[in-house]
């Protein structure tokens, strides 16, 4: 007893081991005040704890929850006990368990209806009635994900199959073939970018290129660019006149056979599904209404003025939607006003909630605390992480390099060859499916930070309908996931630090964790000015048609009528070929002037003169207004803007740069392709020819940004960004997932965009088979009846005892 006692006053008041770096030879220590047992050194404060003074380790970061020590950030104890709360918490509201009731119904009614009618059909097909047909399940494990070998969506239950080689194809795909057009999983289609050597990267002249571009003078960054074979051909594959359709693989086995009707639920499943659905929407007298009522929202009636949770972020005319509900993190923690949320959510606009970051322990998402947690670790069952992918933004191509460089470019910045900011983006870095082993308390606090968890909570979201898979089920990747890129205030027109225009399958939820600004020095300075000049000369002859020699008003002339016409694309002309591709065609006639104002072309063929000073003008202030706290600008698209969004980009899709810095010459889908970042010039361009624009805002450190599924949109960094990200399902825009799912089946299946990854009718299923078990019990009294109040209150207390 006596050894003990002194042991632990040893260890209290004499011991000088530093919790941090597990060394007593660096001189002072402070001692933590309320465990007694931590202390941590000056050395170690200084470099790990810049934002803490030596007084505030009275109360060490242990006891905060916010040590980034080797040990503290590698434990899992926050993670399990996050998981362990899961098993213990899975009664949800009756209120919440109605709104997903009256916001799935409609969705698993369309999938009983399609299966219905397959039903119908092959009871016609050999003579029965429906009731006396019989349909045998598919022999498929829980744990295994099934797609169509034809278009690559997710069978969920009712599809046809090959008895001899399992050929299976989905119900969309079925219906085609017997309309005689399938749509679903075109055939790949090949593409690539010349890399005309790093000399072209900054303008100059390309060099000549023999053979034809599909020839080994091409080279590719992007995988589907070179299709595996499928194995079967669809030339010749149809329907028979009875509708019955034959397996397309010619082997020996199953040459001739036909697809038969199979069943993953059994062949009454959704059926009985949809009949329970209905009766206890009668019961509880369900509104039929889909819109929210005005009441929920409080900024409705402030609509485009300026409020502390509004923030301006469009201009559009004859418009309620220029202003987007910003609330604070902090408020949201003493009232949580999902009905709020709800109101814009469901009008698909984004939302913007401020100081989340304010709302956790506090644990540094400093780079290089990041990479402490990654790195190499002995004698443990971690293994090395030390090289990674990263993506140069200049040319679009990726390479190897080791994270601790990376990560010191991303504070001090880095140049290329000619002193050019070279931006790198790491590439899947920790890999979204490792997240959790690689970095499990930052998992851990990026998860209690969010705001509207009955939405985020990857756990147990009540209005998550992506939680409701079985246990056994295989489950889509949502996250988390970094986003850890370099950036540049001004915009360079080449190179810059962007997300490309893209449009998610499910909603997502995007936290800017970290920024870090970069000081340029003179030589870089000095080669932007350089070389943006070069960039300007080549685009002018490559994407306007304009050649050495000319004068600026044929500069003029040209580049205009190259902006200006609507059938003309850079010399070129669009033609959209069978299979959806746009092709660019050489136009001879494309050389003619059209206008005689004078002016000189910038590095985007934006004409110089009073649209330039203009330009100028809003980027000084811009410049002007900026916060120190600024990370991100983003471009967000309304839904019912995308026709014209699309129509534009098919009509200038030329002026546009990808891999290699090659100009587009062709396109599959404007906005899945992801190869397009609309400059200011575009988005101006695109607002006077379309009438249309995106909602622009700045995103700021400790801001997470709502992107609600089927909005495109872009992002380009400021600064040097840490964004941690994590998709959702709700249901308000269950809609916009079925959507984008039948718009995935029909890209070719090489494109990066075509595989079902969410498979969102399946997620439809397990979500009413939830919602139907709850309310039934709730109806029978087997279940608590929890009004939401009470449900946020008892979650409320289970996160404070986490922390």
């Amino acid at each position: 007893m006596f050894l003990m006692i002194v042991s632990q006053q040893f260890v209290e008041e004499e011991s000088l081991m530093c919790h941090q770096c597990q060394r007593n030879d660096k001189g002072d220590v402070v001692r933590c005040t309320n465990c007694k047992t931590k202390r941590y050194c000056m050395p170690c404060i200084g470099n790990w704890y810049p934002n803490m003074k030596p007084d505030e380790f009275t109360l060490c970061p242990v006891c905060r929850g916010n040590c980034n020590c080797k040990a503290c950030l590698r434990s899992t104890d926050l993670i399990k006990e996050m998981k362990k709360r899961k098993n213990t918490n899975n009664h949800i509201p009756v209120d919440f368990s109605l709104y997903l009731l009256k916001g799935v119904l409609p969705y698993i009614k369309q999938l009983d209806k399609e299966q219905t009618a397959e039903k119908e059909f092959e009871a016609k097909r050999q003579g029965l009635s429906p009731l006396e047909l019989k349909i045998e399940k598919a022999d498929f494990q829980p744990k295994e994900r099934v797609y169509c070998d034809n278009c690559k969506t997710s069978i969920f239950d009712y599809h046809r199959s090959c008895e001899t080689c399992s050929f299976d194809l989905c119900l969309s795909c079925c219906h085609e073939l017997r309309n005689g057009k399938l749509l679903g999983g075109p055939d790949p289609i090949g593409f690539g970018f010349v890399n005309r050597g790093i000399g072209y990267l900054h303008g100059e002249p390309k060099p000549e290129v023999r053979g034809k571009s599909n020839g080994s003078q091409v080279q590719t960054q992007e995988s589907q660019a070179i299709p595996e074979p499928r194995g079967w051909s669809r030339d010749g594959w149809h329907a028979e006149s009875d509708g019955s359709i034959p397996c397309p693989k010619v082997t020996e086995k199953c040459c001739g056979r036909f697809l038969e009707l199979r069943s993953v639920f059994g062949p009454n499943f959704i059926s009985e599904l949809v009949h329970k659905a209905d009766e206890l929407a009668e019961a509880y007298k369900l509104d039929n209404s889909v819109e929210i009522p005005d009441s929920w929202c409080s900024c409705s009636t402030l609509r485009n003025t300026v409020d502390k949770n509004t923030r301006k972020a469009a201009s559009r005319e004859d418009s309620s939607d220029n202003f987007l509900y910003c609330p604070s993190a902090l408020d949201l923690q003493q009232h949580d006003d999902v009905k709020h949320f709800q109101w814009h959510w469901s009008k698909g606009e984004p939302v913007i909630v401020s100081n989340v970051l304010d709302c956790s322990s506090g644990l540094s998402w400093e780079p290089l605390v990041m990479w402490r947690a990654c790195r190499q670790i002995t004698n443990t069952k971690h293994g090395i992480h030390l090289d990674v992918k990263a993506l140069d933004c200049l040319d679009w191509c990726e390479g190897d390099i080791n994270i601790h460089q990376f990560f010191t470019g991303y504070s001090k910045g880095r140049k290329d060859w000619l002193n050019w900011p070279q931006i790198l983006k790491l590439k899947d870095w920790p890999p979204s499916n490792l997240f959790e082993e690689r970095l499990p308390r930052h998992c851990a606090e990026f998860i209690s930070s969010l705001p509207y968890k009955d939405y985020t909570d990857p756990l147990i979201g009540a209005l998550n309908l992506a939680v409701k898979l079985p246990k056994e089920s295989i489950k889509p990747d949502m996250g988390p996931k970094t986003y850890i890129a370099y950036g540049f205030p001004e915009e360079l027109g080449r190179g810059d630090s962007v997300t490309k225009l893209h449009c998610d399958m499910s909603d997502a939820v995007n936290v800017l964790t970290h920024i870090a600004e970069v000081e340029l020095d003179s030589d870089t300075r000095e080669a932007i000015e350089t070389y943006k000049a070069k960039h300007l000369k080549q685009d002018q002859r490559e994407l306007y048609g304009v050649h050495e020699g000319e004068t600026t008003d044929d500069m003029h002339n040209d580049s205009c009528s190259a902006i200006n016409a609507s059938d003309k694309q850079n010399g070129s002309k669009v033609v959209e070929n069978e299979s959806g591709l746009c092709d660019m065609k050489v136009d001879e006639q494309f050389h003619q002037a059209s206008g005689n104002e004078s002016a000189a072309v910038n590095m985007d063929g934006l004409c110089r003169g009073s649209e330039l000073k203009e330009a100028e003008k809003a980027q000084e202030q811009e410049k002007s207004t900026s916060d120190a706290s600024d990370g991100a600008l983003w471009d967000i698209f309304r839904r019912e803007d995308i026709p014209k969004l699309q129509e534009y980009l098919k009509n200038h899709f030329g002026e546009f740069r990808h891999v290699y810095c090659s100009p587009l010459t062709q396109i599959i889908h404007p906005i899945h392709d992801q190869t397009m970042y609309l400059t200011e010039y575009h988005k101006r361009k695109l607002k006077e020819e379309y009438g249309i624009e995106p909602w622009t805002f700045v995103q700021r450190l400790g801001e997470a940004v709502f992107i609600p599924a089927g909005c495109p949109h872009q992002v380009r960094n400021l600064k040097s960004c840490i964004k941690v990200a994590l998709d959702f399902v709700s249901p308000e825009n269950l809609g916009e997932c079925f959507r984008l799912t039948e718009e995935f089946r029909t890209l070719p299946i090489n494109h990066r965009s075509s595989e079902d990854k969410l498979e969102v009718k399946k997620i439809t299923v397990h979500t009413m088979k939830n919602v139907v078990k709850n309310l039934e019990e709730a109806r029978s009294g087997k279940r608590e009846v929890q009004d939401v109040s009470k449900y946020n209150r008892k979650r409320m207390k289970s996160k404070k005892m986490i922390w």
